[in-house]
């Protein structure tokens, strides 16, 4: 198995305060670089459970713990990361020492054309990160969804200002024949930008459009929501969570969810004035996020875009 380097590993154990014997959630388990770096991070090893949507990934994870000796302290289940409450009720665990979410796709899954989520290599245009799912996927989306969905789509996770050329080109090209390919997809993009754009672009012209899409198929914005307005319930008291993320639109959410917690307020957000008079559930630790190291960066390109968010769970009155 190749070498493999989770991003932030280092901080993450340094902020989550490892100790011995405790109970932490790796809701993105990938290939386990974090929960890896935490069982090693105390003696005797605390207890993880590790969650991630991607059945090959939790099968090669469970490989590495056991090449370490350490399933004995690790539960590994396939599921999405806003079921852990649910996990952990089963599992018989009340609450957690320690939580930490590593958003985004891996480099492995990126770097394989088979998921589609590639612009480079031509594969099936699918994009869902379980993939023995019966969800739907990238194809049945741009072939079936009108154009004023797809360009909302666009416009709001790919944060892309060309949304709406993009989805007028969709809308004509699936009207000849389906999408059924990445190639096929990042090809139609790319002609709807004016061509000075697509000169002076240091990027494709699709990346935008991919990582909008990728993010509509797999509900990921709406999966971080519901895990940061559960997770304060499920800390004890100085526990704290880690949010990795790798675009503004997570960090924002991210940032947001903190500062929310923080008030204390727990009224729906069309409320104008707070009536609920609730107490702090989390604080954030620091006011910015941590980001990798010059070394990290060199080592790995595909962190220098990663920013960590943590809060801590009020100490008991």
């Amino acid at each position: 198995m190749p070498e493999h380097e989770s991003v932030l590993s280092r901080e993450v154990v340094r902020e989550l305060q490892v100790r011995a014997g405790g109970r932490y959630l790796d809701g993105t388990l990938g290939l386990g670089g974090h929960t890896l770096e935490i069982l090693g991070a105390a003696s005797p090893p605390p207890c993880v459970l590790g969650l991630d949507r991607d059945e090959r990934s939790l099968r090669q994870a469970e490989q590495r713990i056991e090449d370490q000796g350490l399933s004995q302290q690790v539960t590994l289940v396939q599921s999405r990361f806003s079921r852990f409450s649910e996990i952990m009720r089963q599992l018989g665990w009340k609450d957690l020492h320690g939580a930490v979410l590593d958003l985004g796709v891996s480099s492995r899954q990126l770097d394989s054309s088979e998921r589609g989520f590639g612009l480079h290599e031509d594969g099936p245009l699918d994009m869902r990160l379980d993939p023995d799912s019966e969800g739907r996927t990238a194809a049945d989306l741009v072939n079936r969804a009108d154009a004023s969905s797809l360009e909302g789509i666009i416009r709001e996770f790919g944060e892309e200002p060309m949304a709406g050329r993009i989805a007028r080109t969709i809308k004509e090209r699936r009207a000849k024949a389906p999408f059924r390919t990445t190639l096929e997809l990042a090809e139609a993009v790319k002609s709807a930008y004016p061509a000075k754009w697509r000169r002076t672009s240091r990027r494709h012209p699709a990346t935008r459009t991919f990582q909008a899409l990728r993010i509509a198929v797999n509900e990921e914005l709406e999966e971080l929501g519901a895990f940061l307005d559960r997770i304060p319930r499920f800390l004890r008291p100085g526990a704290r969570v880690a949010v990795i993320s790798f675009h503004s639109l997570e960090d924002r959410r991210v940032k947001w969810a903190f500062r929310r917690a923080a008030s204390g307020c727990e009224c729906p957000e069309d409320h104008m004035v707070c009536t609920c008079e609730g107490r702090p559930s989390l604080y954030p630790v620091y006011k910015k996020p941590i980001t990798p190291s010059d070394e990290e960066i060199a080592r790995n390109r595909r962190s220098r875009s990663a920013k960590m968010r943590v809060a801590e769970a009020p100490e008991e009155q």
